[in-house]
């Protein structure tokens, strides 16, 4: 099996693994995407089909479009952000949807920030 192929399959099983725990929890789903140049995260309510909290790398307030924000700094910036704001409306506890994505580099310094925000996951 050629190398491309099998670093696909082993990230869909990651993804499918991490998705179907977060569902059996019942808790919200803070969810993470990251780019070459930005990261986002969301916070959403998988129930009612709504996303409460966003934040990303690509606002104005933090960083913009124009710069290079893939980096942990930038991360860490956006799970503060998204921290701050779901404490602010209440959200105290997520389940943390980190995707096809190994905890690891950008995806930890986010989910660390957000958890000194005040989220617990």
């Amino acid at each position: 099996m050629k190398l491309e192929k099998r670093l696909a399959k082993r990230r869909e099983r990651r993804r499918h693994h991490v998705r179907n725990q977060i569902r059996k929890s019942g808790k919200l789903r803070m969810s993470v995407f990251r780019s070459n140049n930005h990261i986002y995260a969301q916070i959403i309510d998988d129930e009612a089909g709504r996303t409460l909290v966003a934040a990303g790398s690509a606002e104005k307030s933090l960083g913009g479009v124009g710069t290079h924000n893939g980096n942990k700094s930038a991360a860490a910036a956006v799970g503060k952000a998204l921290g701050e704001r779901a404490v602010a409306q209440g959200i105290k506890e997520v389940a943390f949807d980190r995707g096809a994505y190994k905890y690891h580099g950008r995806v930890a310094a986010l989910a660390d920030a957000a958890r000194e925000a005040g989220l617990q996951f």
